[in-house]
């Protein structure tokens, strides 16, 4: 294809094939084989030219009309700024990605929440629990939740913390749903794989006291096993 034909905007690599350096001229090697002229003051690095360096270039016109390069610059130069480019392109994406997992995350811990305490109202309706079990559980939930955001503003302020026995106490004796809810809306106590697993430990040791009592086993039962167990 004639250079004449070509898109003047369009991005072309070559290498230099000559260089006057005393004149500030001289001649790149298109891809095509062609030879096109190119002056010192469209060379954007900040040193000169050299011979067999690939470059990247676009077509343009001298005053009189003649075909010349325009806008050469040193094709490292070029690949880096697009390496560097994409990087940031794949970083916001996986921004993106991470916060559409985190905010799908968080609307599914809530459903969960709503979900449980949908149930146990459900069952106390059914009289087959305590509405005072229901209340205790909203009750600790928001206790817990409170407690959580309470120790998160301590944290950022270097204030006293709250133990961490203290959520897990918090959490085992029902505010577990309270305790979710902050980890995944205040993003504390979210990250540390020690604390998660004791919390799902608490999980677990509510919903088992939980089915005592749908088991049949009395109020004041339970009280006694907590009372031995801490």
């Amino acid at each position: 294809m004639d250079i004449k034909t070509k898109n003047l905007s369009t991005k072309q690599q070559g290498h230099i094939k000559k260089w006057q350096d005393d004149k500030g001229f001289g001649f790149i090697e298109t891809q095509n084989g062609d030879s096109i002229f190119f002056h010192i003051n469209e060379f954007k690095a900040r040193r000169r030219p050299e011979v067999g360096e690939p470059v990247v270039f676009t077509f343009g016109q001298d005053n009189q009309g003649r075909m010349q390069a325009k806008d050469v610059q040193e094709l490292s130069f070029v690949q880096q700024k697009m390496a560097q480019k994409n990087q940031k392109i794949r970083q916001r994406n996986h921004k993106r990605s991470m916060q559409a997992d985190f905010e799908a995350g968080q609307k599914k811990r809530l459903f969960l929440g709503v979900g449980f305490y949908g149930v146990l109202i459900l069952l106390a309706a059914m009289n087959k629990l305590s509405w005072l079990v229901v209340g205790w559980y909203v009750a600790l939930g928001l206790i817990t939740y409170m407690m959580y955001a309470k120790d998160k503003a301590a944290a950022q302020n270097n204030d006293w913390r709250t133990p961490e026995s203290t959520l897990h106490l918090l959490s085992a004796l029902g505010g577990w749903v309270g305790a979710m809810v902050a980890q995944t809306y205040l993003r504390h106590k979210s990250q540390k794989p020690e604390f998660r697993v004791t919390y799902y430990l608490t999980v677990v040791v509510n919903m088992a006291g939980l089915l005592f009592l749908l088991a049949g086993g009395g109020l004041e039962t339970l009280t006694d096993l907590l009372s031995e167990l801490l």
